[in-house]
């Protein structure tokens, strides 16, 4: 007989607590992350839209524009609501053709957390993941540097991002590590999110199990799978999407939520209207068995 998944409603991030639900800031920026908005005004609203709602996490990087989604968050919301998290990313970068790159050496990785402290108006960022970006700097020499900037009083709490089992076991051993950012989705489609993401990331499960081991919040990127939950024959995400009046995509965030405690999804729009719909799948019970049919569903599209 399948009973109802009752996921908890906060998740604890050290000794913050957010509500499991966050906003992703990848979106506040023009096409392809890259620019100004067409609709300033709207990007502004979103964000507004989130924390009224609720929204207490959100995820950012300075390279987000470049620069772009930090200041809208600065225009829409500072001085920020005192429960805020804000978590930002560093690792990465936009070369001038938009294409994205690593900036993992210890002196990029400080500039970067510089960048985040001043175009955010902090004085401490809350959490910094670490984005995993194959390069000639070794992940050990890279988390060095992030710890050279949290004794230094820049950074509170140190995440990571693209990494696998091993990676994250290696972490534990130097500092704990609160938040674990991996692609992971209903929508399936990890081939292609590795490849737009420069992910090394042998078994999701695998890193989530962990992440359950070590009470640390796994936030999944592309929680809606880079558009790739629209198409396709989907029996158990449409079934539940049909019992509850709801779209795919709202299943695909409840399934999230119930597939895990620890997990802290953060899907990222540009519309205020997209906000209350991803907001509203807080609310739609699955069962066991719809988490179990879905997750079997999502495991055969990437097999």
């Amino acid at each position: 007989m399948s009973t109802f998944a009752h996921p908890p409603e906060t998740i604890a991030i050290g000794e913050l607590t957010v509500r499991r639900l966050g906003y992703g800031a990848m979106r506040l920026p023009g096409p392809e992350v890259w620019g100004e908005p067409a609709n300033p005004s709207r990007a502004v609203a979103t964000v507004r839209r989130a924390i009224e709602l609720g929204v207490n996490f959100i995820d950012t990087a300075w390279y987000y524009g470049p620069w772009v989604s930090n200041r809208i968050l600065v225009e829409a919301l500072h001085p920020y609501p005192s429960d805020l998290v804000i978590a930002t990313k560093l690792g990465g970068m936009r070369r001038p053709d938009k294409s994205w790159g690593p900036a993992n050496r210890p002196e990029e990785l400080r500039r970067g957390c510089e960048d985040d402290l001043r175009t955010l108006r902090r004085e401490r960022l809350d959490v910094v993941h670490l984005r995993w970006i194959p390069s000639g700097v070794p992940l050990d020499d890279q988390l060095g540097a992030l710890l050279d900037l949290q004794r230094e009083g820049n950074i509170r709490h140190i995440g990571l991002s693209n990494v696998n089992r091993a990676q994250v076991a290696a972490a534990l051993t130097r500092t704990p590590i609160v938040t674990v950012q991996n692609p992971y989705s209903a929508g399936g489609g990890g081939g292609r999110i590795t490849r737009l993401t420069h992910a090394v990331v042998e078994d999701p499960d695998a890193v989530l199990s962990l992440c359950e081991e070590r009470g640390i919040a796994f936030l999944p990127f592309f929680p809606l799978a880079v558009g790739a939950l629209g198409s396709g024959e989907r029996p158990a995400l449409d079934a539940a999407a049909n019992r509850h009046g709801a779209t795919r995509s709202q299943i695909a965030l409840a399934w999230l939520l119930a597939r895990s405690p620890v997990i802290l999804p953060i899907p990222g729009t540009g519309s205020p209207e997209h906000v209350e719909e991803n907001w509203g799948a807080r609310r739609l019970p699955l069962t066991s068995d719809d988490v179990q049919a879905i997750a079997d569903e999502t495991r055969a599209l990437d097999p």
